[in-house]
């Protein structure tokens, strides 16, 4: 199986652990690895590396990305999502009260960089164990507040019901951000309560559910990959090396090219082929992380 990058749309209901399973038995290969995870109850955008572009995803991890969200208005749950058991439901006529106006508010208000406390049923490890393990234990979990940034939060739809109200929204934000905490702070700063009941990620960084495959049992994902060279070059700036080059890199040496800035940067050999992450060191090109070309296949 050829190294590469594959963009996969995760239904609901599986975890992506389980994305990355099903990738193994369709690659032949157990090097498969993902940029960070989703939610079982969301869908969207998995960004998958496979055989030697698993070292890619280091580079992708800590990309912005893209959510369009459910955010219904008028109660609490245990994980601030569909899935936990509801906690407390507000009175209805409190949230035929809160108006567009106060949405709004609240929304500016937890728009930029904010200070976020994630939702108690997460992956985040407390003393070596996952928050989330710890709740369904029995124990009480208190999570630091962390620096996120949120880039844009819009309401696409607004829709009330019985005693709840339904936004549709999208949301830009940076890596780590919890969308099911926005709903939950969103819910607690209009006196309602909030939860999320939809998510699904559509953009990681430069790479979109649109040019995703579903996976199926006849998946051709040696057809589905983007190459090391492209989706490098998409998330980092692209250093082109001529051949003489490229063997100096693949040997471990420097080269002498000063791109002007730091990096990391993808160089890239005359065939097209990624050599190496690479940055500046001095007035030189050296190695970060090295793939050799019997890596490729």
């Amino acid at each position: 199986m050829t190294s590469g990058i594959l963009l996969v749309d995760k239904p609901q209901q599986i975890t992506s652990h389980g994305v990355v399973g099903r990738v193994r038995r369709l690659a032949g290969t157990r090097k498969v690895g993902h940029a960070g995870t989703l939610d079982p109850m969301a869908t969207g955008l998995l960004v998958i590396g496979i055989g030697a572009s698993t070292r890619l995803l280091h580079h992708m991890v800590g990309l912005d990305k893209r959510y369009e969200a459910t955010i219904r208005l008028g109660a609490t749950t245990v994980s601030d999502d569909a899935e936990g058991e509801v906690v407390e439901v507000a009175d209805a006529a409190a949230v035929d009260a809160v108006t567009r106006d106060a949405v709004d508010a609240g929304i500016r208000a937890l728009t930029g960089a904010i200070e976020q406390v994630p939702s108690a049923v997460s992956a985040i490890k407390v003393d070596g164990r996952r928050a989330y393990d710890r709740v369904r234990a029995g124990e009480d979990v208190e999570l630091a507040a962390r620096a996120v940034t949120v880039h844009g939060f819009a309401v696409d739809a607004w829709r009330r019901g019985d005693g709840v109200i339904d936004l549709d929204v999208t949301v830009d934000c940076s890596s780590g951000t919890y969308i099911r905490a926005l709903a939950r702070d969103l819910g607690a700063a209009l006196g309602v309560g909030g939860h999320l009941t939809m998510l699904r990620r559509t953009r990681v960084g430069p790479f979109d559910v649109a040019d995703a495959v579903e996976l199926a049992d006849d998946t051709d994902v040696a057809g589905a990959l983007l190459a090391p060279a492209e989706a490098a070059s998409r998330v980092l700036p692209r250093v082109d090396v001529d051949a003489e080059q490229a063997t100096d890199l693949g040997h471990g040496k420097r080269v002498a090219i000063d791109p002007g800035s730091r990096g990391p940067f993808a160089a890239v050999d005359p065939s097209g082929r990624l050599v190496a992450i690479v940055e500046r060191r001095g007035g030189t090109l050296a190695v970060v992380t090295g793939f050799p070309a019997e890596e490729a296949s």
